[in-house]
């Protein structure tokens, strides 16, 4: 059998820890991508330990994926040392919380770079012509922003309605291949970043309650259990979908 290995970018924490924990109980080799921050690098690193803890297997790559060579860098290590990619999970973002006027040229970029050009460059090195077929797919993270809009968040909001017009067009191009390419929406999802922008929890709890339809915060697990669905054999007949994780936030 060919081994399933994992990649899950922006893995450090948050939704993608969760991930990566749950893809590694899923019987994954995971492959724990974090910006290469010694923070970051940090909290991955305690995100590899309790997968090993756990019996599974867990390696660590530092790698800004906006970056193309540190794309191919990251993929070769991951190659070497795990084997080839057969799962990939694009959940590395950046954002920043400033009103419209106040976004520089270079904001943008950087935002565009990691929310979108990382997502392109890590699906054309895992899967392009001269990569093998993945056994498991591609799921993408986006947000109820994207459908929402935002105020103080347009290159963020901006960048994750382009994830799904990414999903959409990629499910199209790998679906001859059998390469299956779908997206997760979440909704307010109680991660540490989040716990940094909103610290005034019981504000956010009261704003999300008149709008969700179910009355508890959203974790970082639930978003990860959905992901797994993606990725494994009971979705073997959906592509090219977006699937929200908002406790019921968005209409249909």
């Amino acid at each position: 059998m060919t081994p399933r290995v994992a990649l899950v970018t922006g893995a450090s924490r948050g939704i993608g820890a969760a991930t990566a924990r749950r893809l590694a109980a899923d019987g994954m080799a995971v492959a724990i991508n974090s910006y290469p921050d010694e923070a970051m690098l940090s909290a991955a690193k305690h995100v590899a330990a309790d997968i090993e803890q756990s019996g599974g297997r867990a390696a660590v790559y530092a790698a800004d994926i906006s970056d193309a060579a540190a794309v191919d860098d990251l993929f070769s290590r991951c190659e070497a040392d795990l084997g080839s990619v057969t799962a990939l999970v694009l959940n590395a973002a950046t954002t920043a919380r400033e009103p419209w006027t106040a976004i520089t040229e270079g904001d943008w970029d950087r935002i565009a770079a990691v929310n979108l050009k990382g997502a392109f460059l890590c699906c054309r090195r895992a899967f392009g012509n001269d990569a093998p077929p993945a056994a498991d797919g591609i799921v993408t993270v986006s947000s109820v922003l994207a459908r929402l809009g935002a105020t103080n968040a347009l290159h963020y909001a901006t960048t994750k309605a382009g994830v799904l017009g990414f999903t959409r067009s990629l499910a199209r191009e790998l679906g001859e291949r059998g390469v299956r390419v779908n997206c997760v929406v979440p909704g307010a999802i109680q991660t540490e970043e989040e716990l940094e922008v909103f610290p005034d929890q019981d504000a956010a709890r009261s704003y999300l309650f008149e709008r969700q339809i179910l009355r508890r915060r959203g974790q970082a697990d639930d978003v990860a259990n959905v992901i797994s669905f993606l990725l494994g054999p009971d979705s073997g007949f959906i592509t090219g979908q977006a699937v929200c994780v908002d406790g019921g936030w968005l209409p249909l």
